[in-house]
């Protein structure tokens, strides 16, 4: 089938591209989101072309990569996809899936919405939280070179975009700063069960670390 051929071209693709990537972002991450937006797509009525597609190039080439330059990913994604003769109307679709899909602070509205996004949007959400969640997180800070812990410097809940993007703030605060605002902000019923039991295992996390840091235990 042409459709899995182009598939398996994209993994082979997404795998030599993020080829030495940051922990958090390379191609295991990739194939947990995609893994997950499969997962997730069994119950909801999704082009699962345009679903398996859309997870694999979410993070083709993230902007923090890139010095904030949020057009490499999508231009990558179309360059690639029309190497392929992929149709106009799904290359169009991923690409906005693509521009879409990051959480950019806490105030900013999602301009583009569909049955894929929403799966593939959780799928990366859920890749965010839990116990890989937390060891992404404290592999990007280390990658960042930021402390772990300023009892000192409060999150800041009201970040535009470009203080989102620009933060250099302790890695605890990404907790409050996003990881935290995520359970809330899933569209899918399967994703909204598993971001909670993510969730409270988070919630566990930082009670022991607060414990540890105070020198309770």
């Amino acid at each position: 089938m042409i459709e899995d051929k182009i598939v398996s071209k994209t993994i082979d693709f997404v795998k030599e591209k993020l080829a030495g990537a940051e922990g958090g972002h390379d191609w295991f991450h990739i194939q947990r989101v995609y893994n997950n937006a499969k997962l997730i797509a069994k119950d909801e009525n999704v082009d699962l072309f345009v679903v398996s597609l859309g997870a694999l190039l979410h993070d083709i080439a993230d902007s923090k990569f890139h010095d904030g330059d949020e057009t490499v990913g999508p231009k990558v994604a179309s360059d690639f996809l029309e190497s392929l003769s992929v149709e106009e109307s799904v290359v169009t679709h991923v690409i906005k899936i693509i521009e879409n899909i990051s959480f950019k602070g806490g105030n900013i509205d999602q301009k583009f919405k569909s049955p894929e996004l929403d799966v593939i949007q959780d799928a990366d959400r859920l890749d965010a939280i839990g116990a890989i969640g937390i060891a992404r997180c404290f592999n990007y800070g280390g990658f960042k070179n930021r402390v772990l812990y300023d009892p000192d410097i409060s999150p800041n809940l009201n970040m535009t975009k470009e203080e989102y993007k620009s933060s250099t703030s302790p890695t605890i605060n990404h907790f409050y700063e996003k990881l935290f605002l995520l359970k809330d902000r899933m569209n899918t019923e399967a994703g909204k069960k598993l971001a909670n039991e993510r969730h409270q295992y988070m919630e566990g996390f930082l009670e022991q670390f607060y414990k540890e840091w105070e020198g309770q235990v």
